[in-house]
Formats: structure tokens, sequence, C-alpha cells
């Protein structure tokens, strides 16, 4: 059982955008918690499978995965005790469930659903969400009491900034509960002039928000983020 008596918060880690370290982000804020005596589950709905190998397992020698659960409305599968962590994996068959959503009924609940028999057993589930809005992503924010977004510090970034609010803004009328945790910038090169610029433009960009702007967490270097090994 979960060692205190908050609920336990669900938070999805989600940017449109791919290369932004949210695999490796959800894998070390997972390990860090779990090392604070928390419960942790992590989720993999990406078809990537990315957070599934760098927990040591091999997606296409599973016989089960969270396209089990959503899909079939199966239990998920947890593979209990890496790292101090458990994980409902996910492989490549996850991308073909996307399709199969699109004409399931209630399909926006279909994560939640997996989930909830899982409330009370863990402080804290962390969703490594797609890096794109589909399906995937829709339901894993319909799922989710919070959204933790990882931001590369760079132009492209910024350009993207505006889209990746306004995608929140649509999920947050369906999903009323959902709170923006934080935004992480990573990748970022304080010695880089660049870097340092663009930065301070998606800082400001966030604050123009108002409403939406959620703490500006401290930036994380690239040395921080280029090892890919298990913690």
């Amino acid at each position: 059982m979960s060692n205190n008596s908050k609920p336990t918060r669900i938070i999805a880690l989600f940017n449109q955008a791919g290369g932004v370290a949210k695999t490796t982000l959800t894998q070390n804020l997972g390990y860090h918690l779990a090392q604070r005596q928390h419960r942790v589950l992590l989720i993999d709905i990406d078809p990537q499978a990315s957070l599934t190998k760098f927990m040591g397992l091999i997606p296409k020698e599973l016989d089960k995965t969270v396209t089990d659960a959503i899909i079939e409305e199966l239990p998920l599968p947890i593979h209990e005790g890496i790292h101090g962590m458990d994980l409902a994996p996910a492989n490549r068959i996850l991308s073909g469930a996307e399709m199969q959503l699109v004409n399931t009924p209630l399909r926006d609940f279909r994560l939640s659903e997996a989930i909830e028999p899982l409330l009370g057993e863990y402080d804290f589930i962390l969703i490594d969400c797609p890096p794109s809005l589909g399906l995937l992503s829709y339901i894993s924010l319909i799922a989710a009491t919070h959204v933790l977004i990882p931001i590369e510090t760079h132009l492209k970034a910024f350009e993207g900034t505006d889209e990746l609010l306004q995608t929140l803004n649509a999920v947050k009328k369906a999903n009323k509960k959902l709170k923006i945790a934080g935004f992480v910038p990573t990748r970022y090169a304080k010695s880089n002039a660049a870097d340092v610029r663009a930065l301070g433009a998606i800082q400001e960009q966030l604050y123009s928000w108002g409403k939406f702007f959620r703490p500006f967490l401290a930036p994380l270097p690239l040395s921080m983020l280029q090892k890919k090994e298990r913690p």
C-alpha cells in the first residue's frame, strides 16, 4: 500500500516535439522518487518503447503490454522492482492500438480505467507519452492529474510553445482536474549564447500565458541527459 494518505499523483510527461529528453526525465524522476521511499509506477505508452528498453526489458519478447490494457481492457501488466520502481511496458504493437482506438467506445477513458484499480497502491504514476498529440497522448492526459513538460532550449522549441499550450488548453476542457506541474528546460548549455537567449524567450512566452504558467524548473544541462544507461 501507499506509504502516506495523499492521493496518487498521476503525472504525464508530455511534449508534442521529440528529442526533448522526455523518457530520460521520466525514468530519472521515478528513480529519485523511489529513492525517497515513494512507491512509483512507470507507464510506457510510447510505441517506440524507449522507457521499456531503458528499464532493461526487451519489447519484442513481452507477452503482455499496455496495449492489452487499453484495447482488451485487461489489467495493466506490471513488472515489479526494477531499480525500485514498477513498470507497465510497451512495444511496437502499441502503434496499431492507436488506430484501433479511433472507433472504440469511451476511448478517452481507456487508460484511466486501467489505472483506477491501482490508485492507492502507488504514490506516483508517471506516464511517458509519445512525442505527438495522437490518441495515446490524449488518453494519457485525460488520465493524468498533472502534466510535466520537458522543453528543449532551442529556437524550434520556442516556435512550438504556443501550439503546445493551446493543446493543453484544449485537453483541460475535457480533464478539468489536470494541472501543469511545471516546465523543465532540457539540453541546456549555459555556455551557449543561443541556448541562453532561447531559454529567456521561452520563459517570457510562458509568462505571457499567465493562467497556464506554473513553475519553470531549473534547466537540465546537456551533460546530464547524454547518459542513456539505467540508473
